[in-house]
């Protein structure tokens, strides 16, 4: 593994664990050259899912991207990288997880819309802005709303029975 500091071709491997969704394995790098320390995370890759992008193109699933996409979205935040790869593996772990293996990216967006929506309402709405493409000050409006006022689940109506 080529050390991200310096180039340097050699490292060693200090610490080595599973995820705790042992979807992938940790790995605590020191370089040998200068002795820099940092993580890397072996996955099993499966090449086999194809997303469809609106526009009809198809591509190879690549979690690289989606990662790239809720770093921006999470940029100048205080938001904890840990945090942005558990959003990644669920998103990863769900279009793994799809009936088929084509996945439409309306699919992947929402999915990473949901786990943003958890964890920073700033962050959700820069991803969502972007990936809902909003036009103007209105769309923002419209999702602002929906923030602060989240629907509520309905109330039965109508006599509730019990069964004994």
């Amino acid at each position: 593994m080529k050390c991200q500091y310096c180039s340097h071709p050699d490292t060693k491997v200090v610490d080595s664990r599973e995820t705790d969704d042992l979807s992938a394995i940790r790995r605590r790098r020191e370089c040998l050259k200068c002795s820099k320390r940092f993580t890397t995370h072996e996955r099993a890759t499966n090449a086999d899912i194809v997303v469809i992008k609106k526009d009809g193109a198809r591509e190879q699933y690549d979690r690289q991207k989606v990662l790239l996409g809720i770093r921006k979205a999470c940029e100048k935040r205080d938001i904890k990288d840990e945090v942005i790869e558990q959003i990644a593996d669920e998103v990863e772990a769900r279009v793994r997880n799809h009936r088929s293996t084509e996945v439409p990216s309306l699919v992947i967006g929402r999915k990473v819309m949901a786990g943003l929506k958890k964890v920073d309402n700033v962050s959700y709405l820069r991803f969502a802005s972007v990936y809902q493409e909003f036009e103007d000050i209105s769309s923002f409006e419209r999702e602002l709303k929906t923030l602060k006022n989240p629907k509520k689940p309905p109330k039965a109506s109508g006599p509730t029975r019990r069964f004994h």
